[in-house]
């Protein structure tokens, strides 16, 4: 009856929940088991140590028994005992458990010493109640959480509807997913069989589901299981997660993937955060191992303001800042709608954050220098940026205005406001340029490095260099997803063409880990792993959408595009770069190059692109950058002509 009971505390399908159907009567029933068990604890300790030895039996046991109840209850009360979601419980409950008796058994020593002289109880009856109350409040949770998911396993097998899922790695994340399966039937979810490459673990069985093999025993398990799904709870390891998705697509069975826990908000999985397989996790490799504490000291309390503030790498240095507690965000951007959706993720996940949105474009040296006179930002993290290439060939006094003259403004206003530390986002494209986008971030960083020459003692310019982000807005992946969807062709531009790739937030990260470093003038370099091969990433986002390259959808090679590279690098031949204290970050050991006329050339980049003249422009590249290779005046003259 006790164990039925325990049950339907926490069952939904119980015998009490069809008569009580109201939180509060639930909480009413939860401790009304508590205040019995910590009523009958009481009589029994006296009965264990004193026996019946002494006729005092009785009203011992009753006196003790009215003296700890409110020790017990407070305690309880203290430690949120009562609030425990039973068919949850976790180790941090019954350590909470443990806490609330510890706090009753010391204040019942001082009550037993200050009732003495009416009844003289043993001091070791206390120590068997506490014992007694830690056991049987723990025992009783503990039978209501297994009641209950011995019930929803059995309702999840008589459910014939359930689609029967194969999960990728029995370790923290696999097991959790599996234990949500089992406590949601209503999700149409039944884990059949654990894979994982631990051996240790093949003998192991996790809520009575056992792990079968390892992952290249998946095509054998999904024919003898059945399977509908394949969950991979491995996401950290790419090459296995490829394996997956080469099998489940040879077997047309679906896969689908969890997010790396610590990637996740509160630590914990459940069904909503299964999602189908990205090419990111194709290409991710090991995650960033920050040094938090360093990154703390510098943006925890302090003003920053992030320019390209609602693009893909300014929105997520602001998210990644948002875990430091800053005093103030400025946030500075010239698209109101991507800085409308930023602020309605701020005020939903990170509503103690106090931000400033700015609708303003860094070219407008007016705006900006008012919001830096009024705030006084001490960092600034510049994001924004032109970045397509094709587009910028063919648009170069845009590049110029906001690439070269934006970040001009916003250095020149740092330097005049005392700002502490300036970063910015710069690109491989940078390295021996062969477009104008390239050449503008390459100029772009000449002038981050004039305002490290003539910053203060306390002030820090440096630039960070990477490559393209997966995801990011314009990139090569939206492109080729679209075309899949509308059934091809694929359209790459040369099958030998090549580029470095980096996740969203493994960049951002890094950027804020380079800016808390003490090198003023510095151009940081991140590694970027391997270079992939577009042809390739073309290939697997097409096997990720279940169809066969150049079967189901034609990959068409198309030429290259004006200004763009084979191959993209993160150094000029002659840089090189000295290792810094960080694993994923370099330094360059870059080559002041224009540097002493850098003003002069500022102002005629700055007076051709106001005349849209693409010449002279391409011409004042050359003169600033002599690898630049976009400077091709007969060519030019011909199209203009």
């Amino acid at each position: 009856m006790i164990h039925k009971l325990l049950r339907s505390l926490n069952n939904p399908g119980g015998l009490l929940y069809e008569h009580v159907d109201s939180v509060g009567k639930r909480n009413f029933i939860k401790n009304g088991v508590d205040f019995f068990i910590i009523l009958a604890c009481a009589p029994l300790a006296v009965l264990i140590r004193v026996g019946l030895e002494t006729s005092l039996e009785t009203s011992v046991m009753a006196f003790y028994t009215m003296l700890m109840v409110a020790p017990k209850l407070l305690g309880l009360r203290l430690f949120n005992v009562q609030r425990q979601s039973w068919h949850n419980v976790s180790i941090r409950d019954l350590t909470n458990i443990i806490y609330a008796v510890s706090f009753a058994f010391a204040l019942s020593i001082l009550l037993l010493w200050g009732t003495r002289s009416q009844v003289v109880i043993p001091w070791g009856v206390p120590f068997i109640d506490a014992l007694l109350s830690v056991t049987a409040l723990g025992i009783a949770r503990v039978l209501a959480r297994s009641s209950l998911e011995k019930a929803l396993i059995q309702q999840t097998s008589k459910k014939k509807t359930q689609k029967r899922v194969i999960i990728i790695g029995a370790g923290s994340a696999g097991v959790m997913m599996a234990r949500e399966m089992l406590r949601h039937p209503e999700a149409g979810l039944k884990p059949v069989v654990f894979l994982d490459d631990d051996e240790a673990k093949h003998k192991q069985r996790f809520f009575d589901i056992a792990v079968y093999g390892t992952i290249e025993d998946l095509e054998h398990a999904v024919k003898k299981y059945k399977a509908d799904l394949v969950l991979t709870a491995i996401p950290s390891v790419p090459d296995a997660i490829r394996r997956v998705v080469e099998i489940t697509g040879k077997l047309k069975v679906r896969h689908q993937i969890l997010p790396r826990l610590s990637d996740l908000l509160n630590g914990k999985v459940s069904i909503k955060q299964m999602r189908d397989v990205d090419v990111q996790d194709l290409l991710q490799r090991k995650p960033v191992d920050l040094n938090t504490e360093e990154i703390k000291q510098y943006v925890t309390g302090k003003t920053i303001l992030i320019t390209g503030a609602g693009g893909s790498i300014g929105s997520e240095i602001v998210r990644q800042i948002c875990g430091f507690k800053p005093r103030l965000l400025l946030l500075v951007g010239r698209g109101e709608n991507s800085l409308y959706q930023l602020e309605q993720e701020l005020k939903r996940y990170h509503s103690t954050i106090k931000y400033l949105p700015f609708v303003t474009d860094v070219r407008d040296e007016v705006s900006l220098e008012r919001i830096f006179k009024k705030h006084r930002p001490e960092l600034v993290f510049h994001a924004a940026a032109h970045k397509h290439v094709p587009l910028m060939e063919a648009n170069p006094e845009q590049a110029v205005l906001n690439n070269v003259i934006g970040t001009s403004n916003l250095v020149e206003l740092a330097l005049k406001y005392d700002v502490e530390r300036f970063v910015n986002i710069s690109t491989d494209k940078a390295v021996n340029p062969t477009s104008v986008m390239g050449a503008s971030k390459r100029v772009a960083e000449y002038v981050v490095e004039s305002g490290a020459v003539r910053a203060g003692d306390d002030q820090h310019f440096v630039s960070v260099r990477f490559g393209n982000v997966l995801g990011s807005r314009g990139s090569v992946i939206p492109l080729f997803k679209e075309q899949i969807k509308k059934g091809g062709p694929v359209t790459v531009t040369d099958a030998s063409m090549t580029r470095y790739f980096m996740t969203i937030p493994e960049a951002s990260q890094l950027v804020l880990q380079a800016g808390g470093m003490d090198h003023n003038g510095a151009v940081y370099v991140l590694d970027m792993g391997e270079p992939v091969k577009i042809i390739d990433l073309a290939r697997d986002l097409i096997k990720l959408s279940g169809l066969e390259p150049d079967k189901d959808v034609r990959i068409k090679i198309t030429g290259s595009r004006p200004g763009e590279k084979l191959y993209e690098e993160i150094l000029t031949a002659e840089e090189g770069t000295n290792r810094s204290k960080y694993e994923k970050i370099y330094m360059a050991r870059k080559k002041e190059v224009g540097i002493d006329n850098l003003e002069s050339v500022l102002a005629e980049l700055k007076y051709f692109a106001e005349e849209g003249d693409e010449l002279a422009i391409r011409r004042c590249f050359h003169e600033i950058i002599p690898n630049f290779t976009g400077y091709r005046e007969k060519d030019l003259l011909k199209v203009q002509n």
